[in-house]
């Protein structure tokens, strides 16, 4: 079986975002290119993920349908399963995140885990806050964590 892998660019409130598509999966949504260099191509995948982004970034989408497929540690793979528990207009700290995924003293590594998330937005890594409740790191720049955590709330005080 041949390992196609495909990405698109596109220009969204929150600025560019890269997806990236293999073998029928999601596999990446970052705010850089991708440091491989696939195929640019927009693939059905890749729109569909584009227009349910779109949808998020409006308020008329909190949950995502797209499949997708993430390739870290066993460590950084709980992590991203836990981070998708994390419902929509929430926000949890690094410690909860750690006491979540099952690893109550691994806060820091949970942190390292989240730093490390393929799938920006989808997996919503950006719910994720200092225990003081400061915005702390974020791979597209605090002001779209920011910005996203603003969207969400938004949306979510609407209902």
């Amino acid at each position: 079986m041949e390992n196609r892998q495909y990405y698109y660019a596109y220009q969204t409130i929150i600025g560019k975002i890269h997806i990236v598509e293999q073998d029928n999966f999601i596999t990446g949504i970052k705010y850089q290119p991708p440091e491989t260099k696939p195929q640019e191509k927009e693939t059905l995948l890749i729109k569909e993920t584009y227009l349910q982004l779109v949808d998020y970034l409006t308020g008329k989408r909190q949950l995502f349908d797209i499949p997708i497929k993430t390739a870290g540690t066993a460590f950084q793979e709980k992590i991203w399963t836990t981070l998708q528990t994390i419902p929509y207009g929430e926000v949890w700290s690094y410690k909860r995140l750690a006491e979540t995924a099952g690893s109550p003293r691994g806060y820091r590594a949970a942190g390292m885990g989240n730093n490390k998330n393929p799938i920006a937005i989808v997996i919503p890594c950006h719910r994720v806050i200092g225990s003081d409740g400061t915005l702390v790191g974020y791979a597209g720049g605090l002001h779209i964590k920011q910005q996203l955590l603003a969207i969400e709330q938004q949306y979510t005080k609407q209902e």
